[in-house]
């Protein structure tokens, strides 16, 4: 029910899929890899000039993770010969949702969804955006450790500083929620850029404290206006959070329900341009 609707690979490591440039030498071979404590699909050039930049993109409740290669995949198209510079990683979240029902489905943290329809059929979530939900803070340091170990061997790698390694970190949904708390209060350093794709506060009192630590950090967060399961207006709780704190917001609205929009990739892809330049 949350997962993005794009692309499914399905999750066989062995796979292929290779993105070209017009000069048709641009190849990005996806393979499943271990960082840390998570697995996670891995899309990077082939060649001799290894990546000088890490994109970490977290699919949402319910889906099998591979969903968030059909987002790079947009991405690589529209980077051409620049998706080169670029280390993608799509992690693959630690719970298992099949004894629910959901074969291939997976979760960063177990949700109550009950509760949560019952909040969105009310209009109450006043509760839900103050509350730290169970789980969140171990997604929240194996993502870290994750973040941290793929600029460590990057690092190695390019001979760059780890602080200097052009970072953004980004999901949909449940894991746009995980990105910005590990943003926030994370073991690894603030992102570059950070991507909300139709995300909400949770933890609100913790985050209001450590909003400062996006001081440096771009964000750009887009919803649509029809959500059905996370509503606008919890986006727009977080939109304003982000605007008191002066953080560098670019905020996207949409007609549309819980999804990743067309002008959302484009406008993303640009960003990510910049990151490198």
């Amino acid at each position: 029910m949350f997962a993005v609707q794009s692309v499914d690979v399905g999750l066989d490591s062995a796979f292929l899929w290779q993105v070209l440039s017009n000069d048709g030498n641009v190849m990005l071979v996806p393979r499943q890899i271990r960082l840390g404590s998570l697995d996670s699909f891995c899309l990077e050039p082939t060649g001799d000039s290894p990546p000088e930049a890490v994109v970490v993109l977290c699919h949402g409740y319910g889906a099998p993770g591979s969903d968030m290669v059909g987002v790079v995949q947009d991405w690589a198209s529209l980077l051409g010969e620049q998706a080169s510079r670029y280390q993608f990683l799509c992690p693959l979240a630690p719970l298992s949702l099949a004894e629910l029902g959901m074969p291939g489905g997976r979760a960063w943290w177990s949700l109550n969804m009950a509760r949560m329809m019952e909040a969105v059929q009310a209009q109450r979530f006043e509760e839900l955006h103050a509350e730290t939900p169970p789980g969140l803070d171990a997604a929240r340091t194996q993502l870290g450790e994750l973040i941290q170990t793929a600029l460590e061997r990057m690092a190695d790698k390019t001979g760059q500083k780890i602080d200097d390694i052009p970072l953004a970190i980004g999901g949909f949904s449940q894991g746009a929620m995980l990105t910005m708390d590990t943003a926030l209060q994370g073991p690894c350093r603030a992102p570059n850029l950070l991507f909300q794709f139709s995300g909400t506060v949770i933890c609100q009192p913790q985050w209001n404290v450590q909003m400062s630590r996006l001081s440096r950090t771009r964000v750009y967060q887009s919803h649509g206006t029809v959500d059905p399961i996370l509503p606008f207006a919890s986006a727009e709780r977080l939109r304003d959070m982000l605007i008191s704190a002066e953080v560098d917001l670019k905020f996207h609205q949409f007609y549309g329900p819980h999804t990743i929009d067309g002008d959302s990739i484009q406008t993303t892809a640009t960003m990510l341009k910049e990151l490198t330049r």
